[in-house]
Parts: C-alpha cells; sequence; structure tokens
C-alpha cells in the first residue's frame, strides 16, 4: 500500500534523500522518484492503477515529488480519502538558497549560461509565481496540516543534510516506522556525499538584496513554524560586485 510521500520542497535535498531512503531494506520505491502523478489529471482507473503498483510489495512504499508541496487542498483533500493513515516528509531550505538554486537550474535547462542570463532575468524568476510558491513553506504547511494530522507530516531542513545527515535519516526512518541504522552504515550508504551538486556559482550581491526584501516577512515567522532559529540559515555565499 502507498505508504509515505515526500512532498518537497524543490532544491531542498528530496533527491538526496530519495537515494538515501531506497537503500534501507524495508523501504520500496515502486515507480521511483518524481512520479508527478498527484500534480496531473488523473480519474478512478488511474488512482486505482497508481495505488496497485504500491500494493505488490511488503516493505513499506511510497514516492517522493517535491511538487506536491504546491498542492491545492482539494488535491490534498483527495490524497487523504485513499490514504488517511499515509506519512509525510517535508525538507525546506533557506529560501534565499533555494530561489537561487532553482533558477540557476532553470537557466541551465534552458540552454543558457548564467552570465547570458542577466540580472533581470533571474529577478522575473524570482518573482514569479512559481518560484514564489515553491519558496512559501508556510503556506504549503498550512494547506497539508489543514488535512492531514501534525503528527503524520515530519518537516527536516536541508542544513541539516550537511551537518549531521545520520540523525537525519533516523529521524526519517523513525517517523516512517522502519528501523533505525547505525550511523557508520549510513555513511557507507554515501549520506555525506553530495548527489546532483548544483552550479556552485555563488549569488550576486544585488540579486542576494532582490531574494533578501522577497522572503523578508517570512524570515519572521519561520522560527515558529518550524522550530528553527531563522538565524541558523545564513546568507548564502555572495560574489561581490552586481552583474549576475
Amino acid at each position: 500500500m502507498l505508504s509515505f510521500l515526500g512532498i518537497g520542497a524543490q532544491k531542498a535535498g528530496t533527491t538526496w534523500l530519495y537515494q538515501q531512503l531506497r537503500q534501507h531494506p524495508d523501504l520500496a520505491f515502486p515507480r521511483g522518484k518524481e512520479v508527478h502523478f498527484w500534480n496531473n489529471p488523473h480519474d478512478e482507473a488511474a488512482v486505482a492503477a497508481y495505488l496497485g503498483s504500491f500494493a505488490q510489495t511488503r516493505a513499506v512504499a511510497g514516492e517522493i515529488t517535491p511538487a506536491y508541496g504546491i498542492l491545492p487542498p482539494e488535491v490534498i483533500t483527495e490524497i487523504y480519502r485513499q490514504a488517511p493513515g499515509l506519512r509525510l516528509i517535508y525538507l525546506v531550505r533557506n529560501p534565499i538558497e533555494r530561489a537561487w538554486s532553482a533558477a540557476k537550474m532553470d537557466c541551465l535547462r534552458g540552454g543558457m549560461r548564467l552570465d547570458e542570463a542577466g540580472e533581470q532575468w533571474f529577478i522575473d524568476h524570482f518573482r514569479s509565481a512559481g518560484s514564489r510558491m515553491r519558496g512559501d513553506y508556510r503556506t504549503c504547511l498550512r494547506h497539508w496540516r489543514s488535512v492531514f494530522p501534525a503528527e503524520q507530516l515530519l518537516v527536516l531542513c536541508f542544513e541539516e543534510i550537511r551537518n549531521a545527515p545520520e540523525a537525519l535519516l533516523n529521524r526519517c526512518f523513525s517517523h516512517l516506522g522502519v528501523t533505525s541504522r547505525d550511523p557508520e552504515e549510513l555513511r557507507r550508504w554515501g549520506c555525506r556525499k553530495a548527489v546532483r551538486a548544483g552550479d556552485p556559482s555563488p549569488l550576486p550581491r544585488r540579486l542576494l538584496a532582490e531574494l533578501q526584501a522577497l522572503y523578508e516577512e517570512d524570515f519572521r515567522q519561520y522560527g515558529a513554524d518550524f522550530n528553527l532559529d531563522p538565524a541558523a540559515w545564513s546568507a548564502p555565499e555572495v560574489v561581490h560586485g552586481s552583474g549576475a
């Protein structure tokens, strides 16, 4: 049966999480990563086929699709009707870092070099509805918590992947109801190795100022929402000067 979903956020470590969780002998991903089922049109037959694919294993089965974090409440309600006991995992990241990482990814996927895109291209990307929604963790959490009990949703921070990946993974295993693993074993799995590391280009100072203005209000609320001191989300590495 479908037992868990990783719901995001985009550019917050979900590929790394997938690569780690899939090595646990009691966890399974029958459809791989980024299935994009619930954020695409589907009918009852498609839902039955989707759920059926998770019923073919005795392991605790699920999938991770970062786009699920921004699903509207009506789709979240549909998911709850199908799997009310679902365990949910939501990774969050400094929203300034997340927005910069996503913009670089889209720029390069579009066939441009970063220096070709120009400052305004990046500003428009930061301000786009898609980028703003993916970085609006408070709204995402409010939508999911309005449907699923709070104890079924585990919120984790990307920064913990850098600093204490073994502890993060064992929190995931506990949340999913499978056995914890020895930290040394997790290191053999590669938990301290980057997975699909993005372009390392640092954030230009003028673009940092743009992102700080966009997320200023959100930062004031993060302590209450995530039990996190916003100071822990230090400013990303920046490059001096104004160019993008």
